[in-house]
């Protein structure tokens, strides 16, 4: 009877695939379920930086500004983990030919958070934006052939 209503759900091909196989179909996104998670997180990450740029001029608006602006570049750099996947876009990431600029855009991603709590200096936190927006765009720019 089990055997009947496998066959009638459509499930009787499951025995013969591996474990593996059987996960990364359960779990792998259409491609139309891909580009609007991307989509989604792209322009999530956009409005955070914007939102950021305008919270500067309140007052304590340095924090608030470093706060949304790392995480509108985090949000727009993990935009492309659903497009290649986390694992890949983990290994492009560290690849010779861009692991400088990566880990110069990482580390500018924790220093501006770290000037503007810990330290608490709001010029000093502005300098590592500006330089996190130089740095996410040398990495952008290290995917494109050619480019650099």
């Amino acid at each position: 009877m089990d055997k009947l209503r496998r066959v009638l759900s459509g499930q009787e091909g499951n025995e013969e695939q591996g474990l593996t196989t059987q996960v990364l179909d359960a779990t792998s996104l259409s491609y139309s379920t891909r580009i609007k998670w991307f989509v989604i997180c792209f322009a999530g990450g956009i409005l955070c930086s914007i939102l950021g740029s305008a919270l500067l001029f309140l007052p304590n608006g340095i924090k608030l500004f470093a706060v949304f602006y790392t995480l509108g570049n985090l949000a727009a750099l993990s935009s492309t983990c659903f497009l290649m996947g986390p694992l890949k876009q983990l290994k492009r990431m560290f690849e010779p030919t861009r692991l400088i600029a990566t880990i110069v855009m990482l580390l500018c991603l924790v220093l501006t958070l770290c000037a503007a709590f810990w330290w608490k200096k709001g010029g000093l936190a502005i300098i590592f934006c500006i330089m996190q927006f130089l740095a996410m765009t040398w990495y952008s720019i290290s995917y494109i052939p050619f480019a650099r």
